[in-house]
């Protein structure tokens, strides 16, 4: 069921409102997934909105550059980012959202980013989401930027 949510860093210094469905709670093994511990919850932009803590935030990206990993400078936490298998969409890390117990949540589907090319492959197979060819996700994380409030 479709609920707007806000939800942010540890400390606060960002903040941000998106329209998510929890029921589409996902989890994926790749290597910076696992470390970050992170819960998806993957939305297109237009559903996502940066309150505040635009200039809060430092970007991590690694391999191929697509991916675009934000994190507060303050309090390290990863609230949302680009992902790499889907460019053209945020992911908003469901722990970060206010008023959750990451305890009780419980993902419904995975993404075996230990093996990405496969599971990418087997996705979009299943008739997942397909970005436009070629888009980086720097794209995607300027066009938030650009929109945020501060």
């Amino acid at each position: 069921m479709l609920e707007t949510r806000e939800g942010g860093c540890h400390c606060g210094q960002v903040r941000f409102r998106a329209t998510v469905d929890l029921d589409l709670l996902s989890q994926c093994s790749c290597s910076i997934c696992t470390k970050k511990g992170i819960l998806h919850l993957s939305v297109f932009p237009a559903d996502f909105e940066l309150l505040r803590g635009k200039d809060a935030l430092t970007v991590y990206t690694f391999g191929t550059g697509v991916a675009q990993h934000p994190f507060c400078t303050h309090c390290g936490a990863h609230a949302f980012y680009v992902p790499r298998s889907q460019p053209d969409k945020i992911t908003v890390n469901a722990k970060c959202l206010d008023g959750i117990d990451g305890t009780t949540l419980k993902p419904t589907r995975s993404f075996d980013g230990r093996h990405w090319e496969d599971a990418q492959h087997k996705r979009i197979s299943d008739g997942g989401h397909v970005a436009a060819a070629g888009l980086n996700g720097a794209e995607t994380l300027k066009g938030i930027l650009d929109r945020a409030r501060a």
